[in-house]
């Protein structure tokens, strides 16, 4: 992967996280165990400190960054969609950030709480646990439905899981001139338990 030093802080990587090559690393970046890291995700921390705590994932397109003197902080599982942007924040234990949001420096996202898909989450808000936060500018829309936040843990361990096919089975390899669209297809054994529930929820 694209690694790099700056100032002589080098990112760390625990052994149990999968980062994917084309994800890139720099400076003061702590990635803890069963993590995820998508493909051209940049975690740039030249001026503050950036951390993944165990069992989180950040996905495609994010960009995580930080001021001097503040972490940005994902903890244990929480969980960063498609294209989301984490400046200076903390999300907290369980929580998940949805596709395109962008959460600003100060802001706190509460344990197990939701923000929408494009929602912008200003600069010093703190987002109660268990809630849902949509809009531009965000605003707390109420609380989560148990189905809510069953669906968004059983999201998180599809992706923990994902971190162990990629370390297992992910490489680079030359496209193929054709094939049948006859080929196998994944199954649901093969993705976990739990994954059906999910997609069909998700339509």
């Amino acid at each position: 992967m694209p690694c790099y030093a700056i100032d002589g802080l080098v990112p760390v990587v625990d052994p149990h996280a999968y980062v994917h090559p084309m994800a890139v690393l720099i400076g003061d970046v702590w990635i803890g165990p069963g993590v995820y890291v998508g493909p051209c995700t940049s975690l740039r921390g030249d001026f503050g400190r950036l951390v993944l705590e165990a069992g989180s994932n950040i996905q495609d397109n994010c960009t995580m960054h930080g001021f001097p003197g503040a972490d940005t902080l994902v903890e244990a599982d929480g969980h960063i969609g498609h294209g989301a942007v984490l400046h200076g924040c903390v999300v907290r234990r369980g929580a998940l950030v949805g596709m395109n949001a962008v959460v600003m420096d100060d802001a706190e996202i509460g344990e197990q709480a939701i923000v929408a898909a494009c929602a912008f989450v200003r600069a010093g808000m703190k987002v109660p646990p268990r809630t849902l936060v949509a809009g531009m500018p965000g605003k707390v829309l109420r609380e989560l439905t148990a189905h809510e936040m069953t669906w968004k843990h059983d999201g998180t361990q599809l992706y923990q899981r994902l971190a162990q096919r990629c370390r297992a089975t992910l490489h680079e390899v030359m496209p193929l001139a054709t094939d049948s669209r006859d080929r196998r297809r994944l199954t649901e054994e093969e993705l976990g338990p739990g994954v059906m529930p999910l997609i069909s929820t998700r339509r």
